[in-house]
């Protein structure tokens, strides 16, 4: 039978709770999904970690927005792995590119030195890199882990031709790792298309929230970026235990 993996991205401690109960392997725990995902709070990671026994992987991003950072940007970055570090994380998420989309290999590298001892991803800064073939021979060459990617597309599924390709190319020296719009229904597909033996999801549910009284006229988050706010999106247990045995029985 296939080893396979499943990693959950996971919003909040209750999600990251959710993704141990199904069985996941592992959580990428995360901020401000809306925007692809920030650095969490120290609070945030120190709990999480004390409540999981499963893997816990960070994602190092001080910002939504492009992957092109400035000195104090990755000063922080620096500082932020050193936090994960010092909780027992085992892993952290990271990726900076250089302004012509290629992976900028001074910053990545100084970022490996600081995670030394964990595991690292390098995020989907990958999809929006120039060359994805080139990209990940420098990604293997700075000693990360994995990469998450969606193959250059909006969803996996629609980027299994290139992920393929990765997965061909990278002969083992590295996991690439199919994520976006992964979930029970399509995992299996993309598995089979792909060959791809750790996978990203979310499997998120609408959680109402319990507030009685909600004022019609105002709201608390930006404007640019809509968001129900009498509501929580929390990972599935039920949901994650569906992927896994759908998956499994693509062997």
């Amino acid at each position: 039978m296939m080893d396979y993996k499943i990693e959950i991205c996971a919003n909040s401690v209750a999600s990251c709770l959710e993704a141990q109960k199904g069985g996941a392997h592992r959580v990428e725990l995360c901020a401000s999904i809306p925007e692809g995902g920030t650095t969490p709070s120290y609070a945030t990671i120190a709990l999480a970690r004390e409540l999981l026994n499963i893997k816990l992987h960070v994602i190092i991003r001080p910002r939504g927005g492009d992957f092109l950072y400035s000195s104090t940007e990755h000063q922080i970055m620096l500082n932020d792995i050193e936090i994960a570090k010092k909780l027992n994380a085992d892993g952290v998420v990271i990726g900076c590119l250089t302004p012509h989309g290629d992976v900028d290999m001074q910053r990545n590298r100084e970022l490996m030195e600081a995670a030394e001892g964990m595991s690292v991803t390098f995020h989907r800064a990958f999809d929006m890199c120039r060359n994805p073939f080139e990209s990940l021979e420098n990604i293997i060459s700075l000693g990360c882990d994995r990469i998450l990617t969606s193959g250059r597309k909006p969803k996996a599924e629609q980027g299994t031709a290139l992920i393929k390709q990765l997965i061909q190319q990278a002969r083992d020296r590295i996991v690439i790792m199919p994520g976006s719009g992964i979930n029970e229904h399509n995992i299996a597909k993309i598995a089979r298309e792909t060959g791809a033996k750790e996978f990203h999801l979310s499997v998120r549910e609408r959680v109402e929230s319990k507030m009685i009284y909600r004022n019609p006229n105002l709201s608390m988050g930006s404007t640019t970026i809509t968001i129900d706010e009498y509501a929580q999106e929390i990972t599935s247990a039920l949901r994650v235990e569906k992927a896994l045995k759908n998956l499994q029985q693509t062997d």
